[in-house]
């Protein structure tokens, strides 16, 4: 059985975007409570986040913008920075602390301590560009997970799987000319934010190393394990990733009230152990997966449930 760590700290509540916001703190209680319930809490391995440092957030993102972010930080009540995200004075806080969890992650898996992680973090990040908050997301998580560890530990090809039912603008836009980044992502098309389409393949030299499959409203767990199959797994064949990543947004469930897809948990499961097995091939089994979507408590706690369990059997 694969070690599998977990990241978690009670600080990710303190990020709060008010009263009836969907990205809320009862995400993480949910996704804890289900996990202590299971038994599944007590398997994995606990890996403690520590703050990101603004040397590796400013691989991704411009210093102006973390500036900005520092200097709107409210010490009391909330600041908008885009028609669904704000910032409370806990906000910015967890938001280094969920950039430094997927760090400590990356840490525990090139060291050996753990085969695998999941980031049980929030805010989440894959909306959030260069120079602009979006999304209900601060920092690209994922995306400076990827640049840490090229650049800290010498990973030379990193693969990352978006699933989030809403496109990894973000994410994409950060290694769009990087023939290094191979990104992959499905989601509800069109919708929210508007971009992915089969087209984006990336410029200049990372044109080929963005694949964008959009999907169609309503399809479910057997066109997603298609998807998988058919696209990624070849793609990946031929990439070689050193490293995997996974944006793992769970808002593509059936039961979710943002999206309209049809995915379950054992759909998810089934894309879990899809990449399992392309870490299996090409990465040692290295797997970092970053909580992005989910806003359906009982859908998003069990698809979790399901996601770690395949990474503990990987």
């Amino acid at each position: 059985m694969a070690r599998t760590g977990f990241v978690y700290h009670p600080d990710y509540l303190k990020h709060d975007m008010g009263f009836g916001h969907p990205e809320s703190p009862e995400r993480l209680r949910a996704i804890v409570l289900r996990l202590e319930a299971s038994g599944v809490l007590d398997r994995l391995v606990r890996i403690e986040p520590v703050l990101a440092s603004d040397e590796w957030i400013t691989q991704v993102h411009a210093p102006s913008y973390l500036a900005g972010l520092k200097a709107r930080s409210p010490s009391s009540g909330r600041v908008s920075l885009d028609p669904d995200t704000s910032i409370s004075p806990g906000s910015l806080p967890a938001a280094y602390l969920a950039a430094g969890g997927a760090l400590a992650a990356a840490d525990a898996i090139m060291a050996g301590k753990v085969e695998n992680a999941f980031c049980a973090v929030r805010p989440p990040g894959h909306h959030a560009e260069r120079d602009r908050a979006m999304g209900f997301c601060l920092f690209n998580n994922v995306a400076i997970a990827a640049r840490y560890l090229q650049r800290r530990h010498g990973v030379e090809r990193v693969l990352i799987v978006d699933w989030d039912v809403h496109h990894g603008n973000g994410t994409q836009h950060t290694f769009s000319d990087d023939p290094s980044v191979l990104f992959f992502s499905t989601h509800q098309y069109p919708y929210y934010p508007g971009t992915g389409r089969a087209t984006e393949r990336g410029e200049g030299k990372g044109e080929g190393t963005t694949i964008n499959v959009p999907m169609s409203s309503g399809q479910g767990d057997e066109d997603y394990r298609d998807v998988f199959e058919r696209v990624l797994v070849p793609a990946t064949d031929a990439f070689r990733p050193d490293f995997v990543l996974i944006s793992a947004g769970f808002d593509a469930h059936r039961d979710d009230p943002l999206a309209g897809m049809g995915l379950t948990e054992d759909g998810y499961a089934t894309l879990s152990g899809i990449v399992a097995g392309i870490a299996r091939r090409h990465s040692r089994g290295r797997i970092l997966s970053c909580l992005e979507g989910g806003y359906n408590l009982n859908a998003l706690s069990a698809s979790v449930e399901r996601h770690l369990l395949a990474l503990l059997a990987a």
